[in-house]
Parts: C-alpha cells; structure tokens; sequence
C-alpha cells in the first residue's frame, strides 16, 4: 500500500468514484474551472474507475440504436454552450460536423455518442485512474474530533492484488446502474441479461453457431430493441416477446411532458412534499419506464403483419403473459410461459433467453461502508440528500459525499438519465468551491472512526 501523506497538498479536494458520463461531466467541468483560475483556486481532483477503459452501455451499442435524448443535452451544453468539449465541437474535430447536420435531426446514433464520450474521456486521462475498483472508503476523524476527510482504497491497476489509500476532503459516487433480474434468474451461456447482448450476439455470429429461437422477457425500450435486434442478426431464428403488457406503450416524448427533465423541474420535484413527488413520478412514468420509441413499435408491427402475409412468422409476441420457469436441458433451455387471463402454460424449448428487465442504483451502503452509518435517513430509510447532491450527514461529519444517479427519491426522474448530467456538474462545482470557502483543515488525529 502506498503511504498516507498528511501534507495538504496530499489530500484532493474530490476523488470521483467512477467514470461514466456523470463524473466526466463534473471532470470537464472542473478542468474548466482550473483553466481560467489561479493555482490555488483550483480543484484538485481525481477519478477513480474499475473498467480498464471508458465504457458506458457497451453492450447495448446497438448498429442502428439513436439516443432518446438530443446531442444538446451532453455533457456541457446545458451548463456551458461555449465549451469545446461540446458534442459540436466533437463532430467539427471528427471531420463530421456537416453531415450531421444535413442529417437533420436531434438525437444521434448511440454509438455516436458514445463514441463522443470517449473521446472527451481521452481529453482528461490525466484526471483517472482505470483498472481502479475501488474496495473502501473510511471516514477520517480531525484532532477536534470531526469528520474531514475520507480514506478511499482501490485496487493498483495491473496489480490487482495491492491496494492504494488516497485522502479527499469530498467524494463524488457515479458507479451507475446495475442489471436487474427477477429472482432466482442464474446468468450463463444461454440465459442473458440485455446489457450484454451485441457482445454475446456477435460470439454466436462469429462461431457459426445456429439459433431456433430465442425468447427476450421485457416491455420497454430495451426489450424492443433486443428484439429488432435479434430477429435481424439470426435471419433464420424465431424470435418471442414475452412481457405482461398487452402491447408495447410508446414512450411520451411530448414537449410539456418532456418538462419534466428540465433543470427547473428538479427544483420543483425536490421542494415537494413526499406524496407529491410520488404523484410526479407516477404521473411521468410514461417517459421513460417500460416504454418504447413509436417509430421502433411501428417497425416491430409492420415486421410481424409482412411475415403473417408471407406464411413465414419468425416474430412473435406473448402478450399478457409471464415466464414461470426455465429449465436448462442438454441442448437448450425449457421455458414455461403462463397466459395470465386463463392461467394457461406452455413450455417452449429454445436457444437463449434474454432478460430486458432493466436496471437499478448500485447498493451506496456497500461502497460507503462505515461511512455510511453516519448518513441521515428519510422516514424510508433512504439517504437524505440536499439540492446540492450532497448527503446529509450527522454534524461531526463536515467531509462530503456527492451522489449522482442514485436520488430519484429526492431529485427526480432526471437522477439516473442524461438530461440534467451537465446542469448537475455544474452544481456540484459550486458546492465544492463555496465548501473550500468555510473549511479550515487541521491535522488528522487518527486515520478513521
């Protein structure tokens, strides 16, 4: 382990732990916030991610797949238009600023996109560590008896077995989302979650492998396009939706429902009593849970009603139904599919089951560990968190823990999506700076509590 140094310029001012779109947007903006300051006004910062490269949905980067939000909302755009890590200044940089726009249209090939965030990530590789997983943090107590820093370890990269300790007075968590699986589900070669599928699909593609049919559990927009997805990459395949709907709910991409993800609307949702919020939630759902693009329903539709016409249905749909078991089998796997109106089953024998059944926050419990029994809770349980996407802590804890993407509770349903990403950044960094402001940090007493 390398040594502690108690020295400040030791300590960063916020360790980011993660690297996905969220703390690259708080990375650029910090690295403009120390351009144009003086050396000691700037933020000393650094980013610690357990990919050994950037990566953001990789799975799901899906040939034909467009984002569902417009290239405006990237990672600067809404907090400041002039930078030039813009998604513009990104397409002038790749030759591709032109084109784009006789293109004519708002929202860009996924692989675009991510494709810009990487290049954007390469800008500021001196700000990260990758191969870093980080495996602790630990509150560091003051000689008066407060909490001021945090101890973060991670792993070395290239040395997984050795562990380094750095020093923050302030953490940022970005770790993303996780899969979710309904209960007992037990990944393997034949049963996947859609998070790996155009890896996966590309193995089978590649090894000459052949697939007679393919089932993919799940209504939204994931599910659809796993579905498209499939029936195009195994032409000889029969593909089977599988969810409780009776048909897929197109997304409501209106523009005073799309308000919803305005920056104004977080103060809104965060001012809120709970039952209101809740109200908000349920009300706007149709934005962005379990629904899909009208355009891919369309497709989807007209794909079916032409393989009816030809005599030839490799695309089917099991409405209103649910997956009650799945037995593997020496050559495939047995599925027993209930029709929920009558309580019918069914067992089908296919080559793989996909899981399109989403994803949900990372356990922020785990990651703080100690730390995190001096966060506030809310009457649920839930870690209160102030507008500042900061936590609440207990007053002997003056260190800071800044959480993106894991506070729908208290900030809305922009927490987890991309529309707020650059706003959020922003704030942060106001957050931070006006915390250096008040803070006087004496020695440590002793490394943690």
């Amino acid at each position: 382990m390398n040594p502690l140094h108690d020295e400040p310029h030791a300590v960063h001012d916020v360790l980011g732990i993660g690297f996905g779109p969220s703390n690259l947007a708080l990375a650029i903006a910090i690295d403009e916030h120390n351009a144009r300051s003086a050396p000691e006004n700037r933020i000393r910062a650094r980013f610690l991610e357990r990919q050994p490269s950037f990566g953001w949905h990789r799975g799901m980067l899906i040939d034909d797949a467009t984002m569902q939000v417009s290239f405006l909302k990237d990672l600067v755009t809404m907090r400041n238009p002039t930078s030039d890590f813009t998604f513009l200044c990104f397409l002038r940089e790749r030759g591709r600023l032109v084109d784009f726009l006789n293109a004519k249209t708002l929202f860009p090939l996924r692989i675009e996109f991510h494709e810009y965030f990487e290049w954007a990530a390469a800008r500021l590789a001196h700000l990260v560590d990758y191969s870093s997983e980080v495996v602790g943090v630990e509150p560091v107590l003051a000689e008066d008896g407060q909490v001021r820093w945090f101890d973060v370890t991670s792993r070395v990269p290239g040395s997984p077995e050795e562990t380094v300790t750095l020093r923050a007075r302030n953490i940022s968590v970005a770790v993303g989302l996780e899969p979710h699986l309904p209960p007992g589900t037990a990944l393997s070669e034949r049963v996947w979650h859609n998070s790996e599928l155009v890896p996966r699909v590309a193995e089978l593609t590649k090894s000459g492998t052949e697939v007679g049919r393919v089932l993919v559990l799940g209504a939204g927009q994931s599910g659809a396009e796993a579905v498209d997805y499939l029936h195009r990459s195994f032409p000889r395949a029969e593909v089977c939706a599988v969810f409780a709907k009776y048909g897929y709910t197109p997304a409501d991409d209106s523009p005073f429902a799309n308000r919803i993800f305005d920056p104004e609307a977080v103060d809104v949702y965060f001012r809120s009593a709970p039952e209101v919020k809740q109200s908000l939630v349920d009300y706007h759902r149709s934005t962005n849970y379990s629904v899909v693009d009208m355009d891919l329903i369309e497709s989807l539709y007209a794909t079916m009603y032409r393989e009816k016409v030809m005599g030839r249905e490799r695309l089917r749909m099991r409405n209103v139904s649910r997956i009650r078991d799945v037995r593997s089998t020496a050559d495939g796997l047995d599925v027993t599919v209930e029709y929920l109106p009558t309580g019918e089953r069914e067992s089908l024998s296919c080559d793989l089951l996909v899981h399109a059944t989403g994803y949900r926050p990372r356990d922020l419990d785990g990651l703080l560990g100690r730390a995190a029994k001096l966060c506030l809770r809310d009457e649920k349980d839930a870690v209160r968190v102030g507008r500042d996407h900061r936590v609440e802590f207990s007053p002997e804890v003056t260190a800071g823990v800044y959480v993106q993407g894991a506070t729908e509770h208290t900030h809305g349903l922009t927490s987890t999506l991309l529309s707020t990403t650059a706003v959020r950044s922003g704030e942060i960094l106001d957050s931070l700076l006006a915390d250096r402001e008040t803070r006087v940090d004496p020695r440590p007493e002793r490394a943690t509590v």
